[in-house]
């Protein structure tokens, strides 16, 4: 995203949460380009065999979007946030109503990026890396949501260190500890869990 529209995007929604309902309307056209990236980044990981489409991802998300009034928006960076953690749980919610239809069948896999390599497998069970958020969010809300932001949100270090308002130096080792957690929970055999 051009460096030089994101006070664009602050202001937008600033007016947005102030009640301005044109502004979302100014404001879907410059954040869709990204909300397209981050859609297609998280359903480039999925199995041929997913039928949800990356625009219906974006819509959802949007659709949600819309309903969330109550978000005090801090900037373009914490907008991206809670756009990525709407994909995220769109995706859980699909995959576990999936495998409920299918009573227990295949689990949908996603694939880890080379950034955040948790376990050797080329994918990971989409639930069980839920869950294990889930349970690195009970132990340290903070490096759960620096993988939130990072690796599901496409956030940079600086970006993350801006939503979560920390100094870089932490965001990074949150993020090698965080990892490295993910890396031993997710080794485990799912019965153990």
């Amino acid at each position: 995203m051009a460096d030089s529209l994101r006070p664009e995007i602050t202001q937008l929604l600033a007016a947005w949460e102030g009640g301005d309902g044109a502004a979302f309307d100014k404001l879907i056209p410059l954040v869709y380009p990204e909300l397209r990236r981050l859609a297609h980044r998280y359903m480039s990981r999925e199995l041929a065999d997913q039928t949800l489409q990356t625009t219906a991802l974006i819509h959802e998300a949007y659709l949600r979007l819309i309903g969330a009034r109550d978000i005090q928006w801090q900037n373009r960076a914490h907008f991206f946030a809670i756009s990525a953690h709407l994909m995220r749980r769109i995706l859980v919610d699909f995959a576990r109503r999936r495998n409920f239809q299918k009573r227990g069948g295949n689990v949908q896999k996603v694939p880890i990026n080379e950034d955040l390599v948790v376990s050797d497998e080329p994918a990971v069970d989409l639930v069980r890396l839920d869950e294990a958020l889930d349970a690195l969010e009970a132990l340290s809300p903070r490096k759960a949501k620096v993988i939130e932001l990072r690796y599901f949100g496409g956030l940079d270090v600086d970006e993350t260190a801006e939503v979560l308002k920390v100094c870089r130096g932490t965001v990074l080792r949150d993020w090698r500890l965080a990892r490295a957690w993910l890396r031993s929970e997710l080794s485990k055999s799912p019965e153990i869990r």
